[in-house]
């Protein structure tokens, strides 16, 4: 029997790159309404023992680390697990923090404040509620903006509360800076490489097994 996983992302199209490498999967889209992915976390895992993944796309911290690079955090032995089924994959501190990281110097001194590789919007919020019910977590993010890369404004304001893309308010701010149109490109082309990579993560991992097994094998370290 598969042990019980439950997937928190930012965005629809994450969590559809995730359901299509590894259909079943529990999917939660968070759409960058925190209140509201704590309270519906909590709820799913109130219904019974699972892990918790902090998953998707995030932004590069580390200079040294291209977009499409796989990050993976958490708690001790689902790290291991998930490096054995990944073994492309960095293990490296994830942030996350409430709002998107969107400038270069934003991101250097949050690199400098805080030592992690990427930051996401889901990251902090599902380690919390999983240790509030003793779950194990983990955190694995694709690099989409790389720490060289300033996001354009049309990108901030993009995600719906459901995690679906706020076409309008994206237009609506290219009309406004038609200049921002190459950075917006290059972002979009960048998002594209790495949900074809976050799909191919979940395809590895079911492809591997690791899930397979009770929750035991994944317990907290106390």
């Amino acid at each position: 029997m598969s042990a019980r996983i439950i997937a928190v992302c930012g965005l629809q199209s994450e969590a559809k790159a995730i359901r299509g490498g590894y259909p079943g999967i529990e999917v939660l889209a968070g759409g960058g309404d925190s209140a509201r992915l704590e309270r519906e976390l909590a709820g799913l895992l109130g219904a019974g023992s699972a892990l918790v993944l902090s998953t998707g796309l995030g932004g590069g911290l580390d200079p040294s680390l291209p977009v499409g690079a796989v990050v993976i955090d958490g708690d001790a032995a689902l790290v291991e697990a998930l490096i054995a089924a990944l073994p492309t994959a960095i293990r490296a501190l994830v942030s996350g923090q409430d709002s998107i990281a969107a400038g270069i110097e934003g991101k250097a001194e949050l690199r400098k404040a805080t030592g992690a590789a990427v930051v996401d919007m889901e990251s902090h919020i599902a380690a919390r509620v999983a240790q509030r019910h003793g779950a194990s977590f983990a955190a694995i993010r694709v690099i989409s903006d790389s720490a060289h890369e300033a996001l354009p404004p049309a990108a901030l304001v993009g995600m719906r509360p459901d995690g679906g893309i706020a076409l309008g308010a994206v237009l609506f701010s290219l009309a406004r800076q038609p200049a921002q149109l190459p950075a917006l490109i290059r972002t979009g082309r960048h998002a594209g490489l790495a949900h074809k990579v976050l799909r191919d993560v979940y395809d590895a991992l079911g492809r591997s097994g690791v899930f397979l097994g009770d929750l035991g094998q994944f317990a907290l370290e106390v």
